[in-house]
């Protein structure tokens, strides 16, 4: 390495620091951006010939924020309602029968009707009522959503370009390059895409045995049974087993033994074929290695952890069976010709110099 290359080195050292302290307070959202971008690209490429590759990314932005905005904000509709009636003692729930049922089976008297009035009201505060954190919380989320959606934007509209540049720069042959590229699309979209359609399924397949069990805020458990579902293995359960627990507390043994044996045989049916179908294939991944990527992502770097984590443990086995393939062609290359790793053919730069 001669003067000028070290200089380079030093620069691209120092210059890739500060920019990873630039970026690193608004990381979740750059890393929320990349992984949206890469799920809606397709959608994009199939607009691009139709409106251009300017407007094409707008549509597409304009589309997903509707799909997610619209029943988001229905959901925090329903849980400040829900939030209000708890509050005021209008819990849906036959807390009696629940008291009475606990009383007689342990002898101890408890208050749930107050203990859940009380959780509401303690919620209904903590979410709705300090307007200075919601107005701080609403600021910071303003900018993050912004930033999110310009980055989102560029990324569909030069993805091309981008991962062009990536693979241009990258110290690897183009052919090496591409096949790892190639590798890492397949474990990545395995695992963001299989792990939102298997949580979207089982939220709305455990919803579904709750409305025929006759649960009372279904909209809301099958929300919440969406969002646990991110987790594998205990998700749904959290929700389902509660339910069916709650159901035969209260003498309802038909439609409790209904949850418990839909919950076990068709809620976990999905984690335990369909995840494994949609993501253990693609991504190469253990479904115990998914959980703890799933929390792993989620306490470095917050919910967009959720997907980073797991993404990140993909690209890492992506990379390490490219690495292990290479090294094996280096390894067969040489022993064909008759040497070994370490002795590189007559005629290279390392085999000529003293």
């Amino acid at each position: 390495m001669n003067k000028q290359q070290g200089f380079l080195l030093v620069l691209l050292a120092i210059s890739g620091a500060v920019s990873l302290v630039i970026v690193l307070p608004f990381v979740q959202y750059v890393l929320g951006a990349v992984i949206v971008a890469y799920v809606l690209y397709p959608v994009n490429e199939r607009l691009v010939p139709v409106l251009g590759p300017r407007l094409a990314p707008f549509v597409v932005i304009l589309g997903a924020s509707l799909t997610v905005f619209v029943p988001v904000g229905y959901l925090v509709f329903i849980l400040a309602r829900d939030l209000i009636a708890l509050s005021n003692g209008e819990t849906g729930l036959q807390t009696d029968q629940v008291e009475t049922t606990v009383r007689d089976l342990t002898g101890q008297q408890i208050d749930l009707s107050d203990s859940v009035n009380s959780l509401g009201t303690e919620l209904l505060g903590i979410l709705f009522t300090d307007i200075s954190a919601m107005v701080s919380f609403g600021l910071r989320l303003s900018v993050g959503l912004a930033l999110v959606v310009f980055v989102l934007y560029y990324l569909l509209r030069d993805g091309d370009d981008f991962v062009a540049w990536i693979i241009e720069i990258a110290p690897m042959g183009n052919t090496v390059c591409g096949r790892l590229f190639r590798r890492i699309d397949k474990t990545t979209w395995g695992v963001v895409v299989g792990h939102l359609l298997v949580a979207v399924l089982q939220g709305l397949v455990g919803g579904l045995g709750l409305l025929i069990a006759g649960v009372p805020n279904v909209v809301f458990w099958t929300f919440a049974m969406v969002v646990l579902s991110l987790l594998p293995l205990i998700g749904a359960f959290l929700v389902w087993a509660p339910a069916a627990a709650y159901l035969l507390t209260i003498g309802q043994i038909r439609p409790g033994v209904f949850v418990l044996v839909y919950g076990a045989l068709i809620v976990s049916m999905i984690d335990n074929y369909v995840r494994p179908l949609l993501i253990d294939r693609e991504a190469s991944l253990n479904p115990a290695v998914v959980l703890i990527a799933v929390f792993g992502g989620t306490y470095a770097i917050g919910v967009t952890g959720l997907f980073v984590g797991p993404v990140i443990l993909a690209v890492f086995v992506a990379t390490a069976e490219a690495f292990n393939e290479e090294y094996d062609a280096l390894g067969e290359s040489a022993v064909k010709s008759g040497g070994d790793l370490s002795d590189p053919p007559e005629g290279t730069p390392e085999a000529s110099d003293p």
